[in-house]
């Protein structure tokens, strides 16, 4: 139902092809799953195979894209493309425009132009598949970044396109969401729908896949049944890392000093509870994973670390300090946090200079060295002249982490460090998370990976209903 024929794309303003004589093909009802290290150019794949890079796009593009038995050019526009073809971008909020979820939904199946009773039919079974019931009346952009995922998945599913694709659709989900995705997916499959996905969570779909493709540097470097290419012990360390290697850091003896301590921290958005009477302290030096469901607080509760976000009612104590008493610039030397999408904190023309900002605003002695100390430790000397948006996302993530650290702060919290990344890029920043605690750093990271969890962490910490339910490991 797609086919690609040596399919050649270099964008706008660059030399390097993102696509290097691509051909694949996609029958109808199977599954190819595409993975390979950030900067692979599975994006541009899906941006190509859908129709954007050739109707939205400029750049030079070559060979021929065949949707649904037409050249892609023969399509007059991306929505005649979008009759055939349903697309679930990488970043979800970036295809919300609605100000509630059942809107988002509910647009997607006007736009087909079906009876108001089939719509109302189909919007609760849309619902109910994609577990949104409970958001329905909820505004998207106030969602957590799974539940945003869920959204768009659900949007997609409402316009009724016989060929899915879909880029990391499960990055920001947890475990039990993408085997959730997963069962839909299986499902959709079943039905003969035909299925482009892009994933590094290959067991989670295992059960799909009839083929998988790797991509690097813009290539194909392999396909075949998953059995066939998980063969290579290369793409099987990149496809199914082994975080066990990383291990953890062993044990000091007696009580860690405490660097945060949280106090009956209760925390709402409008009318909606999302954190409730939690306790926590947090000792110096610890690795602690803060795990849990999508939209059960985790993020929530770290922006409270530097003040991102305030109390509705209870405390914030970081060394030593009420942060109610505290502005977040003054906060900065104490807790540093990279989010979840490490784009939003970047505004800067070059590598270096994004790390110098903070570092400079600070005040922080001998600049240039830290920098440069910062650079180097993140393994992103080489790129320091780059634009920071041209940076894979794994160098990205590196990135957030080196202008956090360059300004030394005590604590540095991390939310989702490992998403969108291939095994050998997570455990690259698993290690050097591992050695800022070495140096006395306090880690907290947020994730869905229990393997991480499991067994890099001194401590793991779990949240259900903005509530904690369980702290292992700790002192």
């Amino acid at each position: 139902m797609i086919e690609l024929k040596d399919v050649s794309y270099t964008y706008p303003h660059t030399v390097q092809p993102a696509l290097h004589r691509i051909t694949l093909s996609l029958e109808k009802g199977r599954c190819v799953m595409v993975t390979g290290p950030s900067g692979a150019g599975k994006t541009s794949l899906c941006l190509a195979a859908s129709g954007v890079l050739h109707h939205d796009y400029g750049g030079k593009k070559e060979g021929s894209i065949i949707v649904d038995g037409r050249n892609i050019a023969d399509y007059r526009t991306l929505s005649d493309l979008a009759r055939n073809v349903g697309v679930v971008f990488d970043d979800p909020e970036a295809q919300m425009i609605f100000t509630t979820v059942e809107e988002e939904i509910l647009s997607a199946l006007e736009h087909r132009g079906l009876p108001p009773e089939v719509i109302e039919e189909r919007l609760s079974g849309i619902m109910k598949t994609t577990y949104l019931e409970e958001l329905k009346n909820r505004s998207p952009h106030n969602l957590s970044g799974g539940q945003k995922q869920r959204v768009a998945l659900a949007a997609t599913l409402a316009l009724g396109n016989d060929i899915l694709i879909l880029d990391e659709p499960t990055s920001e989900l947890d475990e039990h969401a993408t085997r959730r995705i997963a069962g839909i997916l299986k499902d959709l499959k079943d039905q003969g729908k035909t299925i482009l996905l892009i994933e590094h969570k290959f067991d989670h779909f295992r059960e799909i896949v009839d083929t998988l493709v790797v991509m690097e540097d813009g290539r194909i470097t392999s396909r075949g049944s998953p059995a066939e290419v998980l063969n290579d012990d290369h793409i099987r360390g990149m496809v199914l890392p082994d975080f066990s290697k990383v291990g953890k850091n062993p044990c000091t003896a007696g009580p860690a000093e405490p660097v945060i301590t949280v106090r009956d921290l209760v925390h709402c958005y409008g009318n909606v509870p999302a954190l409730s009477g939690i306790n926590l302290t947090l000792g110096k030096g610890e690795f602690v994973a803060i795990v849990g469901e999508n939209g059960s607080g985790k993020t929530t509760l770290v922006k409270h670390f530097n003040r991102l976000l305030s109390p509705t009612s209870g405390d914030v104590i970081v060394n030593g300090r009420n942060t109610k008493d505290c502005s977040i610039a003054s906060l900065a030397r104490d807790v540093g946090l990279v989010f979840q999408n490490p784009d939003h904190m970047f505004f800067a023309d070059t590598v270096r200079e994004e790390i110098a900002y903070g570092v400079k605003n600070l005040g922080i002695e001998n600049a240039d060295r830290v920098i440069d100390a910062a650079l180097t430790d993140a393994g992103l000397s080489e790129s320091a002249s780059l634009y920071p948006r041209w940076l894979s996302r794994g160098e990205r993530q590196r990135l957030g982490i080196a202008c956090v650290v360059a300004m030394q702060p005590g604590v540095i919290v991390l939310d989702e460090p490992t998403t969108g990344l291939d095994g050998y890029e997570a455990i690259l920043v698993i290690s050097i998370l591992k050695k800022l605690q070495e140096k006395g750093h306090t880690i907290v990271i947020i994730t869905h990976n229990r393997d991480i969890a499991g067994n890099c962490a001194d401590r793991i910490i779990t949240m259900e209903n903005g509530k904690i339910i369980s702290d292992t490991g700790g002192a």
